[in-house]
């Protein structure tokens, strides 16, 4: 068995581990990171989702890695001859004009600017700190010492060969925190009742004793992207479930759920909705918080163009924008969007906790359930101009996301594992609605410079995000919630375990409670988690410390944030200084 040792051990390739990896390279320090796909990037390449960001992305809002990479991706696209909208300049050049993000782009091009940057980092980087990169490997086990890691095994995902990975630091940057358990780090699953935290939209429907209710994981995606050929037939084949799939009404007892035709194989019995759905899920009309408790969002897929204002589901996600490339590239540049809609996300079975093979279903029943919705909107969709029903022209487009089949090389993963930290955000930290309830509108001087006010000022800051708390359904049964958070800041001590004393989260997996995931999971959030756990993993190697010294000191929080700093991430708001 093959042997490695390091100085830092990212465990997953996706957005923060790609981040960190940055950080360490450029701070002269080893480090080794591996991934189970064949691609670095998670959400914004392997999952295939547009990031999500906050409205100061161009300015204060992310870091001056992140918006670098964002402005080789426009830039890119300018190379390949995209002309930029007149109304527009470079920094707001949107290349997909998707409206879900200033910078949409295909994850083919986000992937090849990561992978620039990275060989720009590592050309910069000191003679023998080059990053080390193990694609195809994932982590199966761990072997701790005390409060300390050891090792890390990681299986070839081709070969079945396993390395064991030794390291001063171990970060985990997976999806699902797939390294706690192995590491038999102390993590949460699900959530927790309102009693814990506080928390104003946590849960009170089950024993307060029990604390979370682990099913209660929010549902995963299976995205895939498309572009519209009028004219032409490109239906799929009618998937297995798709009978099951068209007359599922979430909300209603599992018994008058319209049972699934003899068509489809092993009928669930369809998870029952608080409060229920606005009818069959399989709708342009989608549960809303507005007065009317729903929302129509149609879709009006290329070359028809929605009225002003109108926010349909083509343009939402859309990736390549036909209209900005010339006529003679068009052909090899069609409208592309991304499908990233509630009614595909899967509630059905939860992924965290549960044995191998009941995630390998959940998994399937995933990329089963995009298939169908595929499937209703090529030829039961009501149609945007009332000629039919369906548009049969929708083509899967792999080109874009690296595949040839036109999915996403990997499920969209909203919530992992997360990390029980030395600090533990909580809603009560960022939650506009609750932060007003609890005083601090009228006792915070500052309140008023946003309009979603401010968050906890927590003194050991080493990161920043802002996105409002989106849960989306869960495999508990309980519908969304979208309420507004303020822009936040992301303490030291939630990347932190509690007692694993060389263990960091440098991603989603981070101290936070359910209801706070819901917002720091976001692309540019993950980004800047990342970059602080790179930035303090490569102090403590040059210091010879350990995050818990670090963190109890003082003067040691100041050193890792004017590190930051100089590096141009923010560890707070221009409005709190």
């Amino acid at each position: 068995m093959r042997e490695i040792a390091t100085d830092v051990f990212i465990v997953g390739g996706g957005v923060g581990g790609v981040a960190a990896m940055l950080a360490c390279t450029r701070a002269g320090v080893r480090c080794l990171i591996s991934e189970p796909t064949d691609w670095l990037g998670g959400q914004l390449t392997t999952q295939g989702v547009p990031p999500d960001e906050n409205a100061w992305i161009e300015t204060v809002g992310g870091t001056r890695t992140f918006q670098l990479l964002r402005s080789r991706v426009r830039e890119s696209a300018i190379a390949e001859g995209a002309r930029q909208r007149e109304i527009e300049p470079f920094g707001a050049f949107n290349p997909g004009g998707g409206w879900v993000s200033r910078c949409c782009a295909e994850p083919t091009r986000w992937h090849a600017e990561i992978e620039g940057l990275i060989r720009e980092t590592q050309a910069a980087a000191s003679p023998g700190v080059d990053p080390a990169i193990l694609l195809h490997h994932e982590p199966v086990a761990a072997e701790v010492s005390g409060d300390s890691i050891r090792s890390v095994t990681l299986r070839d995902t081709r070969s079945g060969e396993c390395v064991v990975v030794t390291a001063r630091l171990f970060l985990d940057a997976t999806e699902t925190g797939d390294l706690l358990p192995l590491a038999r780090v102390e993590h949460a699953i699900g959530a927790e009742h309102a009693h814990v935290y506080g928390e104003l939209h946590g849960r009170t429907d089950f024993d307060p004793a029990l604390r979370l209710d682990a099913l209660d994981q929010q549902a995963c995606s299976w995205c895939f992207a498309l572009e519209h050929r009028p004219g032409e037939d490109h239906i799929v084949a009618r998937p297995a479930m798709y009978d099951w799939w068209r007359s599922y009404s979430p909300g209603l007892p599992a018994a008058a759920v319209s049972g699934a035709p003899s068509t489809s194989p092993t009928p669930l019995p369809g998870v029952p909705m608080t409060p229920p759905w606005t009818g069959p899920l399989f709708s342009w009309t989608v549960p809303s918080h507005n007065e009317a408790g729903r929302r129509e969002f149609a879709m009006i897929p290329w070359p028809d163009e929605p009225g002003a204002d109108q926010l349909e589901m083509w343009r939402y996600r859309r990736i390549v924008d036909r209209s900005i490339w010339p006529a003679a590239l068009q052909g090899a540049h069609p409208d592309v969007t991304v499908i990233n809609m509630v009614q595909m996300d899967y509630w059905q079975r939860p992924l965290l906790g549960v044995e191998p093979a009941q995630r390998e279903q959940a998994l399937a029943g995933a990329r089963e359930q995009s298939l169908c919705w595929l499937y209703w909107m090529q030829t039961d969709a009501p149609r945007h101009d009332s000629t039919s029903r369906g548009y049969p022209g929708l083509r899967l487009r792999g080109d874009e996301l690296g595949t040839a089949d036109g999915f996403a090389k990997s499920v969209y993963i909203r919530e992992p594992r997360r990390l029980v930290a030395r600090v533990m955000m909580h809603e009560g930290h960022i939650g506009t609605h609750q932060r007003i309830r609890d005083g601090h509108a009228k006792s915070l001087p500052n309140w008023s410079a946003t309009p979603h006010g401010v968050c906890h000022p927590f003194a050991d800051s080493i990161a920043i995000g802002h996105y409002p708390i989106d849960l989306h359904p869960s495999c508990a049964g309980r519908n969304n919630v979208y309420v507004p958070c303020t822009p936040y800041r992301i303490p030291m001590g939630s990347l932190i375990a509690v007692r694993l004393t060389n263990l960091l989260s440098a991603g989603k997996a981070i101290g936070v409670s359910h209801i706070v995931n819901a917002t720091t999971r976001m692309h540019h959030s993950e980004w800047a988690i990342g970059e602080g756990a790179g930035t303090l993993a490569s102090f403590c190697v040059r210091t010879g410390s350990s995050p818990h010294a670090v963190h109890d000191s003082p003067a040691g929080i100041a050193q890792v944030r004017d590190a930051l700093t100089a590096a141009g991430a923010p560890v707070d708001w221009p409005w709190e200084r």
